[in-house]
């Protein structure tokens, strides 16, 4: 297939890249390198530095024929969108639009979207399967949902068929080592952990201790980035062969603490990672794990790569790299 992705030159958009190449596909990259890398492009591909706000370009980029699209172009940050919720209508949802729009004149019909878990805000029960109530507790959930919503009838209404892939916590780096560029100012546990371990800062902020978890730290679902990208392409081959769209939860179906993420870190790189205990985030919820049983039946997909040792040892060699 000759395929787009559209942030592709991203942490989670380059392990994407890499695995539709290493399937003999045709990737054509765009991206505005706003949080991509150029060090995560790969000399098998094509590159285009783009916006997904320059309609003309996407029209003149996407007139050149695909036969689909991966979409991860997204603002992420939590706390920013509820800041500026404004960036992040232009930039998730006019953007996605424009992204639909070029790909409707064009006639691309196929498209994987990168969703996320922030869909579905507090549990109401575990795991969490694709029915759950989407009630987002932040801005940059909302815009996730939303764009679901706007694909749902672009599906009715323009026949493009889509598979939106709910990530959970995306974790490590391509266990061969061929993706080297770091996540830019990031937010997230496992890289602020590597950044301490590396010194570029000081200590880690544990938000909460006294949740009703087994050390009273926050239980998530960290799955390896490695294992996500296999998923776009099982998912891109799925809505190709049966013209359908669907939705999946992607998760390594196991629940760690942010203790026991911290002390893996510890054991993988030798390293003290000074941590202290911070009040609670608002709106955090003390235990978020996923049921990824519908991806298993319907796509054949399981985590591979998504023990403890793998997550951290992957991101400590991509991190020793830049020490």
């Amino acid at each position: 297939m000759k395929l787009l992705v559209v942030g592709g030159a991203g942490y989670i958009g380059s392990h994407v890249v890499r695995c539709f190449l290493d399937n003999g596909h045709n990737v054509t990259v765009f991206d505005n390198l706003s949080t991509g890398c150029r060090e995560n492009l790969f000399k098998e591909g094509e590159f285009i530095q783009g916006d997904i706000l320059d309609i003309p370009l996407l029209q003149e980029v996407m007139a050149g024929g695909f036969d689909g699209l991966v979409h991860l172009a997204a603002l992420k940050s939590v706390e920013e969108s509820m800041s500026f919720p404004e960036k992040y209508s232009v930039n998730n949802i006019t953007g996605t639009l424009n992204l639909l729009n070029a790909a409707s004149e064009s006639g691309i019909r196929h498209i994987v979207f990168s969703s996320s878990a922030a869909i579905f805000g507090n549990p109401q029960y575990l795991p969490i399967d694709e029915d759950h109530l989407k009630n987002p507790p932040n801005y940059y959930g909302f815009t996730k949902l939303e764009i679901e919503h706007i694909l749902q009838w672009y599906d009715r209404l323009k026949k493009i068929r889509f598979a939106a892939l709910r990530y959970f916590n995306a974790v490590g780096y391509d266990p061969e080592g061929r993706i080297a560029g770091l996540e830019k100012n990031p937010a997230n546990l496992v890289p602020i952990i590597m950044e301490v371990a590396t010194g570029k800062r000081k200590k880690l902020q544990i938000f909460g201790d006294d949740y009703d978890t087994r050390d009273g730290t926050c239980i998530r679902d960290y799955v390896h980035v490695s294992d996500l990208a296999t998923a776009h392409l099982l998912a891109m081959e799925y809505i190709h062969k049966f013209n359908t769209s669907d939705c999946f939860n992607l998760g390594s179906e196991k629940g760690t603490s942010v203790l026991e993420m911290v002390e893996s870190a510890r054991e993988i790189t030798g390293k003290p990672i000074p941590a202290e205990i911070a009040p609670r985030r608002p709106g955090d919820p003390g235990n978020l794990v996923a049921t990824s049983a519908k991806a298993y039946k319907t796509l054949k997909w399981k985590a591979q790569y998504s023990d403890l040792p793998t997550l951290m040892e992957s991101s400590w060699n991509a991190y020793k790299k830049h020490l």
